[in-house]
């Protein structure tokens, strides 16, 4: 299992800029420390105009490939990553690329990295917001790891300062985890949501959480793909049909286990394999453009 995710995929690969990685200490919270220097959040503070970024800039939320995001940071700032970055030497982006970039470094120095799409609750009280961290293979195991959050950072909910390095797992659900306690009733699915200020039926509930279990599964199969791409079985449907219902329950169910050859095996299936080309509905927005991809 540890094998395949040393090993680059084509979206965590720094291609040319494996050179420029080396610099890097091959220490997992020196990493972890390095990847919240690198990408300014395109909503997290407001809008980026407002922090002296010209809004032609929002379209790097648009960089799909690690080569492509350590080749604009060389560009802003020549330093390799672990030095502080003013924010404008940041690339525009969002929680998938802290933890994309955090994971290209991982890899770069052999450790077992993967990407891990779901919801956490320690972003807004209240609510399970739309997420993305790294899940790194440790001595004692897979740990979840916060690539965005900065050092000191305080869970809103009850003002406790966790771990970044070993993020609790009733905090961060995994797309399945987070799919089956809603099913469950252990948490309300109407709480799921990409922002409690964004009224997309399609973006909240039940649509959204069937949307993770699928980005989840692609991420676990090495397709680190956009939060707002659309292939397969991901629309904007607002009710989901019986056998969505089931199919997400079946999924979610093998991924809590975990086994690569399994995870491999249900990726193949049509409705959730990411094919060559795919839509992707890059906010603000919302309207679907067809992407190649490399």
């Amino acid at each position: 299992m540890d094998d395949f995710y040393v090993s680059h995929s084509r979206f965590s690969d720094p291609g040319p800029h494996a050179d420029w990685l080396a610099a890097t200490p091959a220490d997992l919270a020196a990493l972890r420390e390095a990847a919240t220097q690198l990408v300014f959040h395109y909503w997290g503070s407001g809008p980026i105009t407002d922090h002296g970024f010209p809004a032609a800039r929002n379209d790097e939320i648009t960089l799909r490939y690690a080569a492509d995001m350590w080749a604009r940071l060389r560009e802003l700032n020549p330093a390799p990553p672990g030095a502080p970055r003013a924010p404008l030497q940041r690339i525009v982006g969002c929680c998938r690329d802290f933890t994309l970039l955090l994971v290209s470094m991982a890899r770069h120095h052999g450790i077992p990295a993967r990407v891990r799409v779901g919801v956490a609750s320690y972003l807004i009280p209240g609510w399970y917001i739309d997420h993305v961290v790294a899940e790194i293979r440790t001595a004692d195991g897979w740990r979840l790891v916060e690539a965005q959050m900065p050092p000191g950072f305080r869970d809103p909910v009850d003002d406790v300062e966790f771990d970044l390095l070993d993020v609790p797992r009733d905090r961060f659900l995994t797309g399945p985890a987070a799919w089956i306690a809603a099913r469950a009733g252990e948490i309300d699915p109407a709480r799921v949501v990409v922002n409690p200020d964004l009224d997309v039926p399609f973006l909240r509930g039940f649509p959204y959480a069937w949307h993770n279990v699928v980005l989840d599964l692609a991420a676990l199969n090495k397709h680190e793909m956009l939060l707002w791409d659309v292939w397969g079985a991901i629309d904007d449907t607002v009710e989901l049909a019986p056998a969505t219902l089931a199919r997400a329950d079946e999924l979610a169910e093998l991924m809590t286990g975990g086994d690569v050859e399994q995870l491999r095996t249900a990726f193949e299936a049509d409705d959730v394999r990411v094919p060559p080309v795919i839509h992707t509905v890059t906010p603000p927005g919302l309207l679907p453009v067809e992407v190649a991809l490399r």
